[in-house]
């Protein structure tokens, strides 16, 4: 039909304005000979667009090529990236072949009247066809019987991503095309130059990833109808962290030794020391919550940045809770000096009021109560618990007392002002060897 067309159209062009011109032949209106235009007889007779080239015998080979004119986006939540392509088709059909070594660019429009493979963009979410001003597509015809069909597409593709190294993370997509109805019995989809018929990709600037490598591939989809020829172009992007770092990492850094300055005030000044770890407890929170909410669909993964964040709080968070113990054994260790320099005095003034009556009295009351205990007076230092006159469960039990004497006073703090001073040391030394392990394992693992 559309040979016919053709045909028929250029002959109008080429007569003279005498004639008259009827579709599928051109008459003379004195009644001259039938006129064709040399060279294209056979594209007038016995074409049919719903026949594919070799119908009934070997398969159609279409080689392909691909030109990316853009990644406009890639989305982290939708876990998807949107392109504009031009993908150019080749392939052979011996009922178009003319003589002469020309080529002929013809109407795009004129594609419905030709057969086209039915190439589909695999794992495409949304696609569509640039039509401004009219349907971006190019139909050449060459002598030999090749064809030339491009078109341009805009297409939103599925991204299947690992985002457990976020933002440290590279990606691997896929543009895959695949013949929707001819299996590959009947089509057979190539590559046009291998590696070098994808053109553009190492030319794209993106704005937060950079293209480390591409190739293409052939493959075949094996589904319940047939096995169906599939091309696949694969590329790796490489995500810029320093974006993350000057937003996300400096300032969590920061606040983590923001929170040691507490180190350096005395534990008399609980206001200053209180707003600073409340502080920097509450900003170090703000920043997890806005590095969660840019990828608000993506949740459910536990990402590098997630952990880092995790170990500033929980570091700033363990200033805090320093603090509140280093305070609290000074307050327990001046709540003890107290009554014992109460008593002192209490004592003094007791000692001038009494007479030696009294003191004798004291004595003897004192002496007799020490007589009168049976059992054996524990106290906080280790009781000796080898007495040949103890039963075996009093042993036991003077043992373990022991030991839980000995435990608790591992754990007592003598001295309340050196729990800052070994704070000074050890908090950023920590802080230091878990980023080494951090970054050790987030960037070469």
């Amino acid at each position: 039909m559309f040979c016919r067309y053709f045909c028929f159209f250029s002959l109008c062009l080429l007569l003279p304005t005498q004639r008259r011109c009827s579709l599928g032949h051109v008459s003379d209106l004195h009644g001259s000979d039938t006129t064709s235009l040399p060279g294209f007889e056979n594209l007038t007779m016995g074409y049919n667009k719903y026949l594919r080239p070799y119908f009934g015998g070997e398969p159609v080979q279409i080689a392909m090529s691909l030109d990316i004119a853009s990644i406009s986006s890639i989305s982290e939540s939708d876990m998807d990236y949107t392109a504009t392509i031009y993908l150019r088709q080749r392939w052979t059909d011996p009922r178009l072949v003319f003589h002469g070594n020309k080529s002929f660019t013809l109407d795009a429009r004129l594609v419905e009247l030709l057969w086209v493979p039915d190439t589909y963009i695999v794992e495409s979410k949304r696609s569509f066809l640039h039509d401004v001003t009219v349907g971006n597509r190019l139909i050449r015809l060459f002598s030999n019987g090749t064809i030339l069909y491009a078109l341009r597409i805009t297409t939103t593709v599925a991204c299947n991503m690992d985002l457990s190294k976020y933002p440290m993370d590279t990606q691997t997509c896929r543009l895959q095309l695949e013949s929707w109805g001819y299996d590959e019995n009947d089509v057979i989809f190539t590559w046009l130059r291998g590696n070098d018929s994808v053109h553009g990709i190492e030319k794209l600037r993106l704005s937060q990833y950079t293209v480390e490598r591409y190739y293409t591939l052939v493959s075949k989809s094996q589904q319940e109808t047939g096995s169906y020829p599939r091309l696949i172009l694969q590329f790796e992007l490489r995500r810029n962290v320093l974006y993350f770092i000057l937003e996300t990492y400096v300032p969590s850094t920061l606040l983590v030794m923001l929170s040691w300055v507490s180190f350096w005030i005395t534990l008399d000044s609980v206001p200053a020391r209180t707003c600073i770890g409340v502080t920097t407890v509450l900003s170090m929170t703000t920043l997890m919550i806005g590095s969660r909410s840019s990828l608000s669909k993506t949740n459910c993964f536990i990402k590098a940045i997630d952990v880092y964040l995790g170990i500033c709080f929980s570091f700033i968070f363990g200033a805090l809770v320093e603090y509140a113990v280093a305070h609290y054994s000074s307050s327990q260790k001046c709540a003890a000096k107290a009554p014992q320099e109460g008593s002192a005095n209490e004592l003094t003034k007791e000692m001038e009021e009494v007479n030696i009556t009294n003191i004798l009295n004291s004595s003897i009351a004192s002496y007799k109560r020490k007589i009168s205990f049976t059992s054996i007076e524990i106290s906080s230092d280790n009781v000796n618990c080898s007495d040949l006159t103890m039963k075996t469960h009093e042993k036991i039990k003077c043992v373990l007392r022991n030991k839980m004497h000995r435990i608790i006073g591992y754990f007592t703090i003598q001295n309340p002002s050196n729990v800052d001073h070994y704070s000074k040391l050890l908090f950023p030394l920590f802080f230091m060897l878990v980023n080494v392990f951090y970054w050790a394992y987030y960037l070469y693992f």
